[in-house]
């Protein structure tokens, strides 16, 4: 394994940390708001305003519930996340393939399919990371905020961008890589991480 790909499999890897860190995030945030709404609903409860009217206000006042504007937070961090995970998985080849015809090919027939695919995921990704720009620019230029939290709407963009970035940056980096593999002969990352089936 060469330097330059040890460099972009860490960053890489500190990308996917940091979408699992948010999607934990996430996944507390919505089991919060849900048993919070469950609990308000339990709390406005005939049962409950006649047991214990004055502890069910209380709790209630004190903002027990739902949390406010966790769709809008889930709906940004799982853009981010989903964005974070790609440039793993796209510099460990990590995605998932069905090779029982290729399995019969001969090794530089692989190469050479493993390298057209390559470049599929970079034009989809490169351009991909051009319309999110474009998108973020245009929602910076907006002004737009979410409905609740009135964060503006082009941060979330911002954040899904990095990853977005990162992404078209390793997809064009395993491009060259299977282009120079295919012409010196030499394998400089194996599909061990891919998921075969």
């Amino acid at each position: 394994m060469t330097g330059l790909h040890r460099i972009v499999l860490g960053l890489a890897r500190i990308m996917a940390l940091m979408g699992g860190v948010v999607l934990i995030l996430l996944v507390l945030i919505t089991c919060i708001s849900i048993l919070g709404r469950v609990v308000n609903t339990a709390l406005h409860s005939a049962l409950m305003m006649s047991v214990a009217p004055g502890l069910a206000t209380w709790l209630i006042d004190a903002g027990v519930g739902a949390i406010r504007g966790s769709y809008e937070l889930v709906e940004a961090g799982m853009a981010f996340c989903i964005f974070a995970f790609i440039p793993f998985c796209q510099v460990t080849m990590g995605h998932a393939s069905v090779d029982i015809f290729t399995n019969a090919l001969p090794t530089r027939a692989n190469r050479l399919l493993e390298l057209l695919i390559s470049v599929l995921f970079a034009v989809a990704l490169v351009t991909i990371a051009i319309q999110l720009n474009a998108g973020m620019l245009r929602k910076l230029s907006s002004g737009q905020t979410s409905l609740l939290l009135e964060f503006p709407v082009w941060w979330a963009y911002a954040a899904s961008l990095v990853g977005a970035a990162l992404a078209a940056v390793t997809s064009v980096y395993i491009v060259l890589m299977r282009l120079y593999e295919l012409l010196s002969g030499r394998m400089i990352a194996p599909n061990a991480v891919g998921a075969d089936h």
